[in-house]
């Protein structure tokens, strides 16, 4: 009898340890989640921040550098000044747009975590 009861607990705590390890790895899996989650959000915010800034300084440096060349202009030729200006300013507004969703594509939230969760299946057997 007593070596039946040691054998049940035996398997009762090795069913319980596994449990154990298996909340402690989510555990530690979801803290890396919410991690992750405040980096990309710190990371957005700055972004933002970044862009309302470029944006800003960006259109009164180019009014302004505008309406100093169409002043240096002769008076005959601005229209023709003010064309190049306006598609040189479009040329830059496409390839900036380009650079920025070539950059947002290539970033990819939460890969840590991705990357540790295909390590654990690995390390399981079950992942590929």
């Amino acid at each position: 009898m007593s070596d039946e009861k040691a054998s049940s607990s035996g398997v009762g705590g090795a069913v319980k340890a596994a449990l154990d390890t298996g909340l402690a790895i989510a555990q530690n899996r979801i803290e890396l989640v919410a991690l992750e989650l405040r980096d990309e959000k710190r990371r957005l915010v700055e972004a933002m921040v970044w862009a309302a800034a470029i944006v800003a300084l960006g259109a009164a440096s180019l009014s302004a550098a505008t309406l100093a060349v169409l002043f240096l202009c002769a008076e005959s030729v601005r229209g023709v000044v003010l064309a190049a200006l306006s598609a040189a300013y479009l040329g830059g507004t496409i390839w900036a747009f380009f650079a920025l969703k070539s950059r947002l594509k290539s970033h990819t939230p939460l890969a840590d975590t991705v990357n540790e969760i295909k390590r654990d299946r690995a390390c399981l057997g079950g992942g590929s």
